[in-house]
């Protein structure tokens, strides 16, 4: 858009802007004499304001231009020659504001920069307590800062708003800063001025949208808050469209309720100045004479005006007002102009004691009507000028203290006012009775004494017409949060029949209509327009406004306007210049402005004693309209009329000649498209722009047909859905569907009503900035979505009430309800169909849709004024093509609807009524008889009709008739349609599948057959995705997601599923829900459940469900899962066609059982076959055996928590035949068993000190046992007797390790896709572990990050067919390692499940001495049956204990090289060094364990001599045991510095290698152990070199008694377990290396230590 704003280029100089172009013209003039005068600038003006006279110019680059009469500099500058305001250039000025006699601007910073007279300290700046500062020539900064946050933050402005005396200042947060004088400030405060801005704590909290300045009042416009009960909306609505009446605004609107009883008073009555309190800072002095040139001029008032200025001596200062009389000095400037001087005084009257009904008589006087007779204005001047410069409308100020409130009644001194010839005159105010006046006092003075000041304004004004009467609610006090405002805010109306348009929050970016207008200030004049001419000392809500959608409020000198989405303008306030636009005078509540037929208002501004409206009108072009003063042509006034006015009269003289009704000023239309209205003083001003391009008109037209859309969609629901909507309500006579739909087509307008007031106010505010505005930001282009959703929604709820005929009822209720307003609403049928007269609520209902293509074409408008290859033609042509696209889309869908609407009329009848629903269209039928059934009979009839969203198939049909006696209803989302190929018996035929039955039809001819497979394609495309517009026949999509219920017989019959569908059958993820409560939710496959899946199984006995969690096959339990029984048992293992089959563990619950126990073993068909380990929890005893058919049956273990032990065989559930009985004691029975714990047969008993009896054994172990035998004495010579240790040996009936957990290890077996252990093929095992690892990565969504991570690392297949070397073997040990950390490989999976029943078997009950060989030997056929399955993985590796060879060397290798590699070591592959690393330190608690168990009185012996011996020193303890003093260490190192060893010195020698000793307690595998021993040898002998040579070698006589020394100090706990673990599971390629020479070393010290008697 900058292009065309620059010059041409072969012009050599520049040409005037086309946009922002200044027009301005005095107001008070002769109409037929008013000629605007355009100023003339080289840059757009931006924005323009005006005070009383002078104003302010903001141009395009920031900069700052000043006119009229600067009375702070005693100049006056013509409007055409505007003086630039040097001060502000660089300061980037983004707003400007002009008071009365003052000047505000912004910069884009936020910061405030004020200048003009400060008498009243409205520029809020001072000279630290001078009194010189009563004016700031130049613009100086004020800084706004937040006290209240720690630290005190400086608060950025967006907008400034300017009266006489105060300012206004609107923060980003959205709240009012004031400073100045009076109480239009809001503040809570009694000193005068304020020249720090302030908070108004009022509307702290509140989101305030805009504020504008009166001469002595304020408003603001306030976003309601949320509303606070939607439980009925029919009632809000009532309200909100009652409330757009003035007329129910004052007579009928609900009282406000009080919402606090400690509220400030806020009257405006004149109260005496002499109060109790503060005096203002300043000195009431004599003001400084201010000139002006021209015209009668007069300073502003005082800082005593309005700011209920108090003495603290109890002498009142009462003001003077300075008055422009008239009298003109005969002094004339050079340039011949008349200049009069300004006379301004202050005098003070004496206080006089008079009784009280005086003072009631004085207080009646205030209040009363006006006691003079109003005269006229002498002419054409400033006809508000007396007004201006003498109202005075004193009021309280807004302390908490009542002592003001006090005294200002039982002041003694009458209130006068003196003129300039001395007379009194009282001051006026409304008519009150005296009676009421004086209850009101009496009222207010019991109130006072309870220390609680309430509202006076709850007086019935009988003098006053009904339709100013009303109750005001008072002010409230600000001393609370935020959240405690919100609740004691008033409360906002509601926008429709619901609560939809309040969803629509502004913070979407467009502008919010749930507006509040609040006001405060003097109200003399009845600008507060709460119904009376009280002042009010804080923001008050204006009732009556509320639920008007106020978009903006604009303040004149004594009166107020409200610009409200509907384009409607409401005035209150003065009106003795016809400056509200109707002839009520005086106005005290908002009442509309009378408005020509066809003008929409969209720009108010208002000025002293006019008002200047901007308005749409029949062009797209806006025009002008004017409310106030017209004056005719008169001759000079003479003086003497100019002193006949009273200097106290406190509202503007009644002009003689006014508008009664805005007038539209002609020169309107030769000024160019205006954007913004501005007035102030006498004076208006406009700015406009020519049409460049079209572009501006264009934005014109847009905005204007939005506020025009706007307009009849409020005024349709306003006259038409409400009244039938409350209609239908009361008596519903639609019907039971139509009066929903009705409901829903009422709802979903209101919906796109409030989006249109929104947008269409969103462009009003566009066009005030059209300059400073992107055109890409409009609502229409970054909003695009909404207004799509919304108009869709729209349609299709007015479709739906079509298609039911909703129209015909409607049209029926219409006449009931309104037939007297016909007329009214064929008015607003804009369609050319309502030719006869009648409304066609059709087409009325369907015009917006219209819209749409207006947006089109006006974006398409807005494009053709760029470049093509800008950003803002890209935009606005895509814009343009959505909103084109979706208006055909919706006319289409328009159409499908009158078409179904026909067809069901044509088809009426019972039959067809059950086929009828609101969303369903017709999209072709067969009556025709061009479709039929294959193979169907002679004279059978078939009716086949597509919708939208099924395919209806009726048998013994007769269309005509609409006539069927059966019918099927196939629904699309669950249709497959497909061409079948022409055979010779050319039939056109198209296949149907569905869920549960498949057919064929036939067509009639080839054209046929494709428009049916077109339509029905299309409509399957539709109802899927709603987006695609038609597919090629056949494309439709085979793979989908869609519901269905079954309904034939079968597993599914009568179940509900959700999910994906394959060619008619369901396959891929969904849920299946039955009616008896069985809910499945999983992988599907052909139909059936396969794959992963979540099962619920309703238990009626039990009342609660079973749930399982696993894999699924062919419909059926199968592969690994976990399953929850309702009786509180779980089962986690494999399946095999529903059956517990394989491996699996059972964990009883307490619901249904006695005990509590759990099973870990084999399963075979639900069975517990094969060897399996059992914790009987409640019996303590854990049994580690062989199973058949649930019962024990074979060899096993039995141990119990009382320690003993029992192997042997087990028959029937019982133990039975030979076993070995092992006590806690070592006692040992072995015998023959019948029982559990009963002997009955042969036997030995071995006691512990080796006495035997041998005989026939019965009876219990736990109760006694009969013995008949003989006892035999063991002899202390006899020898070693090989049959009885052969009777003692433990592990001959227990089953062997090899055989145990086969089961698991079968299990690994099968998830690599093998049959058995060994048979199968490498890749395929290969591929299943690269799917199951993808599988668990993508269908896992709770997996960490690390764990993502592993997962993506195991998907890579490694190198496995390859011949293993040194080079790759590195490779797969770490792959083996990733493999193992996640239970989603099946290696990982196998080492989870081995933990968990070694775990089982050897923790708790199992953890038993005699147990630890069976669970070392456990150990060992672990690595045994692990190792063949990476071997079948990795076929390369070697077998156990085999070498890995070398990589074949490089021809290049040098000699060198090759030497290394023979020096160095080979590689030897076992399967403990490979796997044992990974199983070890998992089953490394319960096993060492045992080994403590085993060792355990060993170990109390070596624990006994470690603590002795540790008490002796260094050298002695080196001494005892034998040390050479040539390895004693002389000097240790403590912190770096060296300390000589003394003899009493303890661990002070070899601390290195005692300290890596004790790190074998850290370590977990053999290997890992042998090199802590390997390297506290290398620590020994380095510390020990510095003593030796360096060529020193260790013998074992010197070594031995050196590491013992090192083994004592290291104090290792269970050092003997260590020991026994490393020498049971080392590798036994290291046992005769050096490793096992270090570790037969350590072995020896430990047994040294505890066989060393002498210790």
């Amino acid at each position: 858009m900058e292009n065309r704003e620059e010059s041409p280029a072969d012009e050599p100089a520049p040409t005037p802007p086309e946009q922002g172009l200044l027009h301005i013209w005095q107001s008070a003039g002769p109409s037929a004499q008013l000629c605007p005068e355009r100023v003339l600038l080289s840059r757009p003006v931006l924005q323009a304001t005006l005070g009383e006279h002078h104003g302010l110019l903001l141009t395009q680059g920031g900069q700052v231009y000043s006119f009229g009469e600067l009375l702070w500099r005693d100049l006056s500058i013509p409007v055409s020659a505007p003086v630039l305001e040097v001060s502000l250039l660089g300061k980037t000025v983004v707003r400007v504001a002009a008071g009365g006699f003052h000047c505000g601007a912004l910069s884009e910073q936020g910061n405030v920069y004020m200048w003009g007279e400060n008498t009243a300290g409205q520029c809020g700046l001072t000279e630290r307590g001078t009194i010189t500062n009563i004016t700031v020539p130049e613009p100086c900064q004020v800084t706004v800062v937040d006290s209240e946050v720690v630290p005190p933050a400086v608060v950025r402005v967006l907008d400034l708003a300017l009266g006489r005396e105060h300012s206004l200042a609107l923060s980003a947060q959205k709240e009012v800063w004031a400073w100045g004088s009076g109480c239009q400030l809001g503040l809570v405060t009694n000193n005068f001025p304020v020249w720090r801005p302030q908070k108004v704590e009022h509307l702290a909290g509140r989101h305030v949208i805009q504020v504008s300045c009166g001469a002595y009042h304020s408003l603001a416009l306030v976003r309601s808050l949320p509303p606070q009960n939607s439980q009925n909306p029919t009632k809000s609505t009532e309200k909100r469209e009652r409330g757009r009446s003035p007329h129910y605004a004052v007579t009928e609107r609900e009282e406000p309720l009080a919402v606090d009883a400690g509220h400030y008073c806020p009257l405006g009555v004149e109260l005496n100045e002499v109060m109790t309190g503060e005096t203002s800072p300043r000195t009431r002095g004599p003001r400084r004479r201010l000139q002006s040139r021209g015209r009668s001029a007069g300073s502003s008032p005082g800082s005593a005006a309005g700011s209920c200025p108090f003495s603290e001596n109890g002498k009142s200062n009462t003001k003077q007002k300075n008055l422009s009389v008239g009298q003109t000095h005969p002094l004339t400037d050079t340039d011949g102009s008349p200049k009069s001087h300004l006379l301004s005084g202050w005098e003070a009257n004496k206080n006089s004691a008079f009784p009280d009904e005086l003072e009631l008589q004085n207080l009646l006087q205030k209040l009363s009507s006006h006691s003079f007779e109003m005269r006229h204005t002498t002419g054409p001047g400033d006809t508000d000028s007396l007004s201006s410069y003498t109202s005075d409308d004193s009021c309280v100020s807004s302390t908490p203290s009542t002592d003001l409130l006090t005294s200002s009644y039982k002041d003694d001194s009458p209130i006068k006012s003196q003129n300039n010839n001395g007379v009194a005159v009282p001051y006026s105010s409304s008519p009150v009775c005296l009676e009421e006046v004086r209850l009101c006092l009496e009222a207010e003075k019991q109130t006072l004494q309870g220390q609680k000041s309430s509202s006076l304004t709850n007086i019935n004004q009988k003098g006053r017409a009904a339709t100013n009467r009303r109750r005001s609610l008072p002010g409230i006090p600000t001393r609370g949060s935020p959240r405690q405002l919100r609740s004691c805010a008033c409360r906002p109306s509601s926008a429709g029949w619901s609560q939809v348009a309040a969803a629509e929050e502004a913070g979407d970016g467009l502008p919010s209509l749930e507006t509040e207008v609040w006001s405060w200030g003097r109200g003399s004049e009845g600008q507060l327009g709460h119904g009376d001419q009280l002042a009010r000392l804080q923001p008050l809500c204006i009732k009556s406004l509320t639920g008007e959608e106020v978009i903006k409020v604009a303040t004149g000198s004594h009166h107020s306007l409200a610009l409200t989405a509907h384009c409607q303008v409401y005035s209150w306030g003065s009106n003795m210049c016809g400056q509200l636009g109707h002839v009520n005078s005086p106005v005290t509540v908002p009442q509309q402005a009378k408005l020509s037929d066809g003008l929409r208002v969209w720009d108010v501004s208002a000025g002293q004693s006019h008002s200047l409206l901007l308005a749409d009108g029949d062009c797209v072009q806006p025009v002008l309209l004017y409310c106030g003063q017209q004056q005719e042509p008169t001759s000079a006034p003479s003086p003497r009329s100019h002193q006949s006015q009273s200097s106290c009269q406190r509202s503007p003289n009644r002009a003689e000649s006014y508008t009664v009704r805005p007038t539209l000023l002609p020169f309107c239309m030769e000024m160019g498209y205006i954007s913004t209205v501005c007035s102030g003083g006498q004076s208006c001003a406009v700015l406009a722009d020519q049409n460049v391009m079209g572009f501006i008109s264009a934005i014109h037209e847009l905005a204007s047909r939005e506020r025009q859309f706007y307009c009849w969609s409020s005024t349709v629901m306003e006259r038409l859905l409400t009244p039938l909507r409350n209609r239908e309500i009361v008596s519903p006579s639609l019907g039971e569907p139509c009066t929903h739909l009705f409901f829903s087509v009422c709802e979903s307008f209101v919906r796109l009503s409030v989006l249109i007031g929104r947008h269409s106010t969103s462009l009003s505010y566009f066009l005030h900035d059209v300059q400073g505005c992107d055109v890409t930001s409009l609502p229409l282009l970054t909003h695009a979505e909404h207004f799509m959703d919304i108009y869709k929604e729209y349609c299709s709820s007015v479709g739906d009430f079509h298609v039911m005929g909703g129209f015909r009822s409607l049209h029926k209720l219409s006449l009931e309800c309104l037939g007297s307003q016909q007329t009214m609403l064929a008015q607003l049928c804009v369609s050319d169909q309502s030719v006869s007269g009648d409304v066609d609520l059709g087409s009325l209902l369907y015009w917006p849709l219209q819209q749409l293509h207006q947006y089109s074409r006006v974006l398409l408008k807005l494009a053709a004024c760029y470049d093509v290859l800008t950003t803002e033609y890209q935009s606005l042509h895509q814009g343009c093509g959505q909103y084109d696209s979706l208006s055909l889309s919706l006319l289409r869908k328009k159409k499908e609807a009158e078409t179904t609407f026909l067809f069901w009329k044509t088809h009426s009848g019972k039959t067809t009524e059950v086929l009828r629903l609101p969303q369903r269209r017709v999209v072709c039928e067969s009556s025709n008889r061009s479709l039929t059934l294959q193979n169907a009979g002679r004279f059978s009839n078939h009716w086949f009709i597509l919708f939208n969203d099924t395919l209806v198939h009726t048998q013994a049909a007769i269309p005509s008739q609409s006539l069927f006696s059966t019918h099927h209803v196939y629904p699309l989302t669950c249709l497959w349609a497909k061409p079948l190929t022409e055979d010779s018996s050319g039939l056109y035929a198209i296949k149907i599948t569905c869920p549960e039955e498949s057919f064929t039809l036939v067509a009639s001819t080839p054209q046929e057959k494709n428009k049916w497979l077109r339509s029905i394609n299309q409509a399957v495309d539709q109802v899927l995705s709603g987006a695609s517009q038609g597919s090629s026949p056949g494309m439709t999509a085979m793979s989908r997601t869609a519901s269905y219920t079954f309904t034939g017989e079968g597993r599914f019959k009568d179940a509900q599923y959700n999910g994906s569908w394959l060619a008619g059958r369901v396959n891929g993820r969904g849920t299946m829900k039955w009616p008896d409560g069985r809910i499945y939710n999983g992988n599907f496959k052909k139909g059936q459940e396969d794959g992963y899946g979540e099962c619920i199984i309703p238990n009626k006995v039990l009342k609660k469900p079973d749930t399982y969690q696993g894999h699924w096959r062919d419909g059926k339990i199968h592969g690994f899962g976990k399953y929850k029984y309702a009786s509180g048992e779980v089962y986690e293992g494999c399946f095999c066609d529903g059956h517990r089959h394989g491996y699996g563990m059972l964990s009883s619950g307490r619901l249904t059982k006695n005990s509590s126990s759990v099973f870990i073993g084999q399963w075979v068909h639900d069975k517990k076959t094969g060897y399996g380990v059992y914790d009987d929890i409640t019996r303590g005893e854990k049994y580690m055996g062989l199973w058949l058919d649930e019962q024990r049956h074979g060899s096993a273990v039995v141990v119990t928590q009382c320690g003993v032990y029992y192997e042997g065989t087990f028959r029937d559930n019982k133990m039975s035949g030979p076993g070995l009985l092992m006590s806690d004691d070592d006692t040992v029975l072995h015998g023959e068993f019948s029982d559990d714990w009963t002997v009955n047969g042969k036997g030995v008993l071995f006691q512990a000190n080796g006495d035997c009896l041998q005989g026939l054994f019965s009876g219990e172990w736990t109760t006694g046992l009969k013995v008949v035998g003989t006892y035999t004495k063991l002899a202390a010579d006899e020898p070693e007797n090989k049959e009885r240790n052969s009777l003692l040996k433990l592990g001959q009936y227990m089953v062997p390790a090899g055989q145990r957990w086969l089961c698991v290890f079968d299990e690994c077996w099968s998830r690599l896709g093998c049959d058995a252990p060994g048979r199968g093929e490498r890749s395929v095992a290969w591929d299943n572990i690269a799917v199951t690892i993808t599988t668990a990565r993508r269908q896992s969504p709770d997996l960490s990050r690390s764990q993502r991570k592993v997962l993506e690392c195991l998907e890579c297949i490694p190198q496995h067919g390859e011949p293993v070397t040194t080079a790759n073997y590195d490779n797969i040990r770490r792959y083996l390692i990733k493999a193992c950390e996640t239970p989603h490989h099946p290696l990982g999976w196998l080492v989870e499940t081995l933990v968990t029943a070694y775990r089982m078997t050897y923790v708790g009950v199992g953890s038993n001495r005699r147990l630890l060989n069976q669970a070392v030997q456990e150990v060992l056929a672990y690595l045994t049956h692990f190792y063949s399955i990476v071997r079948f993985l990795f076929s390369g590796l070697p077998d156990d204990g085999g070498i890995i060879p070398e990589p074949p060397a490089s021809p290049s290798r040098s000699r060198h090289s090759s030497k290394i590699a023979e020096q160095n070591s080979v590689v030897v592959v076992s399967c403990s060094s490979l796997l044992l690393p990974q199983l070890l330190p998992r089953l490394y608690p319960p096993l060492f364990t045992l080994y403590c168990l085993q060792e355990e009185q060993k170990e109390a012996q070596y624990w006994e001599r470690i603590l002795r011996l540790n008490k002796q020193p260094d050298q002695s303890l080196l001494s005892f045991l034998g040390v050479q003093e040539k390895f004693w260490p002389v000097w240790m190192s403590i912190l770096g510095e060296k300390k000589q060893i003394v003899s009493s010195s303890k661990d002070a020698c070899f601390v290195f290698a005692v300290e890596t000793l004790q790190q074998i307690s850290t370590t977990f595998t053999p290997s890992d152990k042998l090199l802590v021993i390997q390297k506290t040898f290398e620590e020994l002998t380095q510390e020990v070199k510095p003593m030796l040579n360096s060529n020193f070698l260790w013998c074992m006589d010197d070594l031995l008694p050196l590491f013992l020394y090192v083994v004592l100090r290291a104090r290792i706990r269970n050092l003997g377990a260590e020991i026994s673990l490393i020498e049971d599971l080392m590798d036994p390629n290291v046992q005769h290396g050096e490793m096992g020479l270090m570790f037969t070393t350590l072995k020896a010290c430990y047994i040294q230590i505890q066989h060393e008697s002498a210790m």
